[in-house]
């Protein structure tokens, strides 16, 4: 059990490597070289084009300029600079409401930490009751200042049971404004929107078959009969994933070809070679610019084949949609309609934006989900389990003393304080990091496989995966596998009767291990978020042997944007942590609230100058967190009821039935209350934004802009060679295709293929400059015909 010297070298710890990445960092992002790493945003918006240079060749690298390195610490004034509204024009909405769980967890906690330290620990202290079991108990200074230390059936639980109910009403407070502040932000967001293409757009699964008609046939023959005054148009889904996977080698070539075109431009005297065989291991040696060139070259054939293949096979469109409408109003009622008397078919949600959708899965059969997400969901529950081993490894370092009393001949290993101190106070919650580190890379496959079909959609399952594995690991699996551990000897050598005492003083003493746990990843974790290192060592790798273009620079400094999946887990970890020992053991919370403002800070200046989020969800996080701390509360009540039953305060117990009924009460009110503005969009909200975009927009041609709006990525060009120029006909929406090795015309510049006829060929070069041939060409089983015009202003032009 650590001790408050253990707690006080694990902090030392943690505070000078906080520190150090500080100050590493605030040195690294006043270097001319890493400004790329530090301030991507700023250059994926076009507001910065090239770092400070304080002249020289030298400082085209280095800051020369002394008097930046004394104010290298003025980057957190400056974090707080910009305002909400401007950090959701800058960075978005999703953002913006990250934030705010911080600033939501600093007016939770520090209220109550300042009332739980003043009221509570001086009631846990005067008791005493641990002096007379630390015969039978491992125990240490920490525990005289929980709720452990109150001896059975004292009249002071009813301080307790007061405290919860008051914090309970001031969490539910809390959660209440800001649900009420997040959901208006929300619509006041989607008010402001321009025209999107996913307010009009809607995804449509389950298309049933027709016999003797295609999928792209069966959907506008049901959308103009049962929307005719709203149905546009609509895209065809195909089933792609080969062609995806070809496209991926296609890229990984082009960037080996780049690279070495880039040494032999470096050193002209010698051109790079490289053998023939498995990774260049063994085989004939040959030139690399040469293999490489070869392999593109065949891989594009490949690529076509395998294009023509999808486009001519009906099989390979799936039964899925992306339908457009002619007003939000019109989308709205699909989206949230049933469309069929039959409710399992004609399956209608709102379509992601097209940045957010995960093409690979739309590919999946609906009959499959059900199964796919039964076996993930089995898969999920045992990896919970196993990864119970690990945790409980991780516990039996947080508690030597408990072990030496079981294993005697492991007192040689620990003798020396200094190791002991670390081993118990920085040890355990490195592990338990280290652990934890691949986690969310796996929920991530699984819940791919599971078959979501947006990537916002797949993160916000991927935290839900991860948010009950650290639930059921990390806190419940600490405390049983850590108690088992502590308290093995009491519970040996203790009459049975005597167990559930034992439990009930054991809990809150592992609060010592959590407090290890949020310093090394609340405060250490953290500070390495701020400092980059791995992007920054992959960005000048990649600038010194891969970048050549303006895009493989941009490629090269892509920061990402909040990783979801994992931070958003461990938030909810760290209000599970404050609830629960709020009353139990409050001194926990210092620590909590130094992570909540600390984490503002960094994530702060994170969001403005570094991450670039891929997709815009509007906040539809927020419900899944408000959820999960309001089961923090229902937990950190049942685990009070627990710890006063075993205190023997059977006449104090009861008066806690009433507060989880009041908090699920008040959970169901919010559901009902704002959840709506989350799951769906008002109909009222949708008319008055139709009619404001025709009283200020109304000669928009809006089948132009939607029909190439989900275009699918199989039209698409490849990396470096442009294949793909989407064709929007202004009286008729087309899903268009082209594959320059295809052509037999004159040098031909494009080739389109209808959406529900792969047959149709349309194909243009020019003839003359900026005159434009157009060949078009449609085969059906009566007859073939062909027929030639130039008329360039019938279509417009968008090049991917």
């Amino acid at each position: 059990m650590a001790s408050l010297a253990d707690i006080g070298v694990s902090a030392l710890i943690n505070i000078l490597g906080a520190f150090a990445f500080l100050l590493a960092f605030a040195l690294l992002r006043i270097q001319p070289i890493n400004d790329r790493v530090y301030f991507p945003k700023w250059y994926i918006s076009g507001k910065r084009t090239s770092p400070r240079n304080w002249g020289g060749v030298v400082g085209k690298f280095v800051n020369l300029n002394l008097k930046t390195y004394l104010t290298f610490l003025n980057w957190m004034p400056q974090a707080l600079k910009m305002s909400e509204s401007e950090i959701i024009s800058h960075a978005g909405l999703d953002s913006a409401v990250f934030l705010r769980i911080y600033i939501l967890g600093l007016k939770i906690f520090g209220p109550i930490a300042i009332a739980a330290l003043l009221l509570l620990i001086p009631v846990n202290v005067s008791d005493g009751t641990l002096f007379f079991l630390r015969r039978d108990l491992v125990v240490s200074e920490i525990d005289k200042l929980s709720i452990s230390n109150v001896r059975p059936k004292s009249y002071k639980f009813f301080v307790h049971i007061s405290m919860e109910y008051l914090f309970t009403f001031w969490v539910c407070y809390m959660l209440y404004k800001e649900y009420d502040r997040v959901a208006s932000m929300r619509l006041n967001f989607l008010a402001s929107q321009g025209r999107r293409a996913e307010q009009f757009t809607v995804l449509v699964r389950n298309v049933p078959h027709v016999s003797g008609r295609s999928i792209s046939d069966s959907v506008e023959t049901f959308f103009q009969k049962n929307h005719p005054d709203r149905y546009l148009c609509h895209q065809a889904v195909y089933d792609a994933n080969k062609f995806a996977k070809l496209v991926r080698k296609r890229n990984r070539l082009q960037n080996w070809l780049d690279y070495n075109q880039l040494k032999f431009e470096r050193h002209p005297d010698k051109r790079p070679t490289r053998k023939r065989g498995f990774l260049g291991l063994w085989g004939e040696r040959v030139d690399s610019i040469d293999y490489y060139k070869e392999q593109i070259k065949d891989l594009d054939k490949t690529l076509t084949m395998e294009r023509q293949k999808i486009l001519k096979d009906s099989k390979s469109v799936t039964p899925a949609a992306f339908v457009s409408f002619n007003s939000r109003w019109g989308a709205a009622v699909c989206a949230q309609t049933q469309q069929s008397k039959n409710p399992t078919l004609w399956l209608t949600s709102w379509a992601p934006e097209p940045h957010d959708v995960y093409w690979k899965n739309l590919a999946i059969p609906f009959v499959s989900l059900s199964i796919r997400k039964l076996v993930i969901s089995l898969s999920v529950f045992a990896l919970v389990f196993f990864y119970m081993i690990p945790i409980a490894f991780v516990q039996s370092l947080a508690n030597l003393e408990g072990l030496e009393k079981v294993a005697p001949f492991l007192r040689p290993l620990i003798e020396w304080s200094f190791v002991k101190s670390f081993l118990q106070g920085f040890l355990p919650g490195l592990a338990l990091k280290i652990f934890l580190y691949v986690l969310p890379k796996i929920l991530m496959v699984m819940s791919k496989i599971e078959g979501h079909v947006a990537i916002s959609q797949l993160e916000r399952r991927t935290a839900a995966k991860y948010y009950y594995f650290m639930l059921v690991n990390v806190f419940l699996g600490s405390i049983v596998t850590g108690t088992a551990f502590q308290q093995l000897h009491a519970f040996v050598h203790q009459p049975p009767a005597q167990i559930p005492r034992n439990i009930g003083v054991s809990i809150p003493m592992k609060a010592t291990f959590f407090i290890t746990y949020i310093m090394v990843d609340g405060w250490a974790g953290i500070a390495g978020e701020i400092l980059r290192l791995k992007p920054l060592v992959i960005f000048h790798l990649k600038n010194m042997f891969i970048v050549k273009t303006e895009r493989d620079l941009e490629k090269a400094m892509d920061p990402g944007g909040v990783d979801f999946p994992e931070t958003l887990p461990s938030l909810q970890l760290y209000f599970l942590l404050g609830i629960v020992y709020m009353v139990v053991t409050p001194i926990l919370l210092p620590f909590i609230l130094v992570f909540f403002a600390f984490a503002y800070f960094v994530y702060r200046h994170q969001v403005i100058n570094v991450y670039n989020q891929q997709y815009e969800s509007a906040a539809a996080f927020w419900p899944h967190v408000h959820g999960r701390i309001v089961a923090s509360l229902l937990i950190s009540q049942l685990l009070l009821m627990g710890l006063l039953s075993t205190k023997k305060a059977a006449n104090s117990t009861p008066l806690l039935v009433v507060l989880p009924v009041l908090t699920l009460t008040f959970h169901k009110y919010c559901k009902n209350r704002f959840e709506p503005a989350f799951r769906k969009y008002p109909l009222e909200e949708a008319m008055l934004k139709d009619t404001q975009d025709r009283a200020s927009e109304s000669d928009v041609d809006l089948k132009s802009y939607l029909a190439d709006a989900y275009l699918h990525p199989i039209f698409h060009s490849f990396e470096e060679v442009e294949l793909v120029e989407v064709k929007v006909d202004k009286n008729q929406a087309h899903v268009p295709s082209s594959s320059p090795s295809e052509l037999s015309s004159p040098s031909p510049q494009h080739t389109y293929h209808h959406e529900d006829d792969p047959s149709h060929i349309v194909q243009h070069y020019e003839v003359e400059p900026n005159h434009t041939m157009y060949h078009y060409e449609a085969q059906s089983p009566s007859n073939i015909y062909r027929y030639e015009y130039a008329a360039e202003q019938h279509y417009q032009y968008y090049h991917y």
